[in-house]
C-alpha cells in the first residue's frame, strides 16, 4: 500500500494534510493519534469509502478511488462500532456477510464453521448479536471482516470498547493473520497496542508527524527522559512547572517522569530550579517509551 500527498478537506477544514504512507505486505501497521487527528478519515480513503481531495493511492496494485469496487473484494474493514446486526444471531450475521461476498453455499458453510471455531464462537452460534458481551461482539466483528479471506485488513480503533483480556486475545488473532500473509492497518489510542505494531505512524491535526518502528521512534526522540525519585513528586512537578524546555511531566506512583529538551544545559537548569526551591530529588535518565514519543510529536516545545 502506498499513498502520496493524501489530502482530505471538508470545506475549510483540512482533515488529512498531504500524508505519505508506505505499508509493506504482511505487516501490522499502526495509526496513533489524538481524537480528530485524521486516523479514521485516512483509513476510509485508503479503502475507497471516502473520496480524497487530492493525492495518489495504490492498494494491492489497485488505483484508488478509481478501482475501489474491485479492491473491496480483497479487503476486510472493521470499525469500532463493530457494524453487526443486533437482531440476527451470530450465524446469521456471518451468513449475511458471506452472501454479500457472493460465496457459494458450500464455501460459506465451511468458512463460517472455521471462523466460529477459530474465534471461540461455537457456543454463541445461535445467540442474538445484540445480547453478546463486548469481547464476543469484537470476535464476531473480526470473523465477519475476514470471512472473505482478505489480503488487507483495515481496523478502526477495534478495541476501544472491550476489556484488557479481550484486547490481548484480539491482538493474538491479528498476529496469526499477519503470519499467513495478511497486511493489517490498525488505528489505536492505546500505547501498549501501538508498541505491538511492526511500524507506526503518528498523526496530529491531519499531518504525519512521525513514522517508523516503535524502537526507531523511541531512539529518535528529540529530547531526554528523566525519572525523579523523591518523597513528594507533586512538589517536584509544581517546582518545574513553566521551566523552559520542559515538555511534559507525569506522576508514576511515587516517582515523576519528566520529558525535557536534550542536553546537559537543560539538566543543569532543572537541578538549579530544584535546589533554589529546596526540593530534594534524584533525577536519573531513562529510556524513552512511546508515550514520550507521542507527546513530543504532538506538542511543541515550550
Amino acid at each position: 500500500m502506498v499513498a502520496r500527498g493524501l489530502t482530505k478537506r471538508f470545506g475549510n477544514l483540512v482533515a488529512v494534510d498531504h500524508v505519505d504512507l508506505t505499508v509493506a505486505r504482511a505487516q501490522v501497521y499502526g495509526f496513533l493519534g489524538p481524537n480528530g487527528s485524521g486516523k479514521s478519515t485516512t483509513i476510509r480513503m485508503l479503502c475507497g469509502l471516502l473520496l480524497p481531495s487530492s493525492g495518489d493511492i495504490s492498494v494491492l496494485d489497485y488505483k484508488i478511488p478509481q478501482q475501489a469496487e474491485a479492491l473491496k473484494r480483497r479487503i476486510g474493514y472493521m470499525t469500532q462500532k463493530f457494524s453487526l446486526y443486533d437482531d440476527l444471531t451470530v450465524f446469521e450475521n456471518l451468513d449475511f456477510v458471506a452472501a454479500v461476498h457472493e460465496l457459494t453455499r458450500a464455501r460459506a458453510k465451511t468458512r463460517i464453521a472455521e471462523l466460529l471455531d477459530r474465534y471461540w464462537l461455537n457456543e454463541q452460534r445461535d445467540q442474538l448479536a445484540g445480547t453478546m458481551s463486548g469481547g464476543q461482539k469484537q470476535r464476531l466483528a473480526l470473523a465477519a471482516a475476514v470471512l472473505n479471506e482478505p489480503e488487507l485488513l483495515l481496523l478502526d480503533e477495534p478495541t476501544s470498547a472491550v476489556d484488557p483480556q479481550s484486547r490481548r486475545e484480539f491482538w493474538d488473532s491479528l498476529f496469526a493473520l499477519a503470519d499467513v500473509g495478511t497486511t493489517i492497518l490498525v488505528s489505536t489510542h492505546y500505547m501498549d497496542e501501538a508498541e505491538r505494531c511492526h511500524r507506526l505512524a503518528i498523526l496530529d491535526h491531519g499531518k504525519l508527524v512521525a513514522d517508523g518502528s516503535p524502537r526507531e521512534l523511541c531512539d529518535a526522540l528529540p529530547g531526554q527522559v528523566l525519572f525523579a525519585e523523591c518523597d513528594n513528586p507533586r512538589r517536584v512537578q509544581t517546582t518545574l512547572q513553566g521551566l523552559p524546555g520542559i515538555m511534559a511531566m507525569a506522576q508514576i506512583g511515587a516517582q515523576l517522569r519528566v520529558l525535557a529538551q536534550a542536553g546537559a544545559e537543560q539538566r543543569e537548569q532543572i537541578d538549579r530550579r530544584l535546589q533554589q526551591a529546596g526540593v530534594v530529588a534524584q533525577l536519573q535518565p531513562v529510556a524513552a517509551n512511546l508515550e514520550d514519543v507521542f507527546v513530543a510529536a504532538t506538542q511543541k516545545w515550550k
